[in-house]
């Protein structure tokens, strides 16, 4: 069973007499373990599916399911406790707390996820364990992106949600970030949903799916994708 289903989703947003539908009934599936892209321009409607499918938003017709529970008619308490249990979250600007050790940022969740992992294992996970009580203005943004992925795996969920994940590191930075991320997706079966505009991190991933207007163009299952190292940054 899939992990994921959008059935027939659609957000509008209003503001006076301006109308604006940023997802135009959209309907895809996807499995538990995946690396998942979706690839749009700015506008495309990317961002709000992976507001809708974080339950940062709420559509305004249709049906999200998610790990077989339709979140889509949550009430903001349930959509609290979705968030904690089966979501995180992992963006271009780090969301760091500035006072807190690396071991402490990542620590937090253990108070609003129900089954947190341990903090120290996490940063060792993204080759941090030297850094436990550094803090965020001593690290390179490279560094920094790579705790926020130790924090967001701390909550141990079922899938990863990542807004333009590399768009504030270098290349090379950033490869070492996907690769990251795609171990995540290989080697403990989480399902990684990455938002983005650089065509690169479509060739690794399992499915592409392309955004325009609102709408699914095109939606593909890639029998082998690239491995980082195999793409040409």
């Amino acid at each position: 069973m899939p992990i994921v289903e959008f059935e027939n989703v659609t957000r509008i947003y209003t503001s006076g007499d301006h109308v604006q539908k940023a997802l135009d009934s959209v309907s895809f599936s996807l499995d538990e373990g995946k690396f998942v892209v979706i690839l749009g321009p700015s506008g495309a409607g990317k961002s709000t599916l992976l507001n809708m499918l974080g339950g940062l938003d709420s559509p305004t017709s249709g049906k999200i399911t998610v790990n077989g529970k339709d979140i889509s008619t949550l009430s903001n308490n349930e959509l609290s406790d979705y968030r904690a249990s089966t979501v995180g979250f992992v963006f271009q600007f780090y969301n760091l707390i500035p006072t807190l050790t690396v071991q402490e940022n990542v620590a937090l969740v253990k108070d609003i996820a129900p089954n947190a992992l341990d903090a120290k294992q996490m940063i060792s996970e993204v080759g941090l364990s030297d850094h436990l009580k550094n803090f965020p203005s001593e690290l390179s943004g490279g560094e920094q992106q790579r705790v926020s992925i130790a924090r967001a795996l701390a909550k141990n969920p079922k899938i990863l949600l990542c807004d333009e994940p590399t768009g504030a590191l270098d290349s090379e930075t950033g490869v070492l970030v996907l690769k990251l991320l795609l171990s995540m997706a290989r080697n403990y079966g989480k399902t990684i949903v990455i938002v983005t505009y650089n065509q690169n991190i479509a060739k690794m991933a399992d499915v592409v799916i392309r955004v325009k207007n609102g709408k699914i163009k095109s939606y593909e299952e890639q029998q082998n994708p690239m491995t980082a190292d195999e793409v040409e940054w």
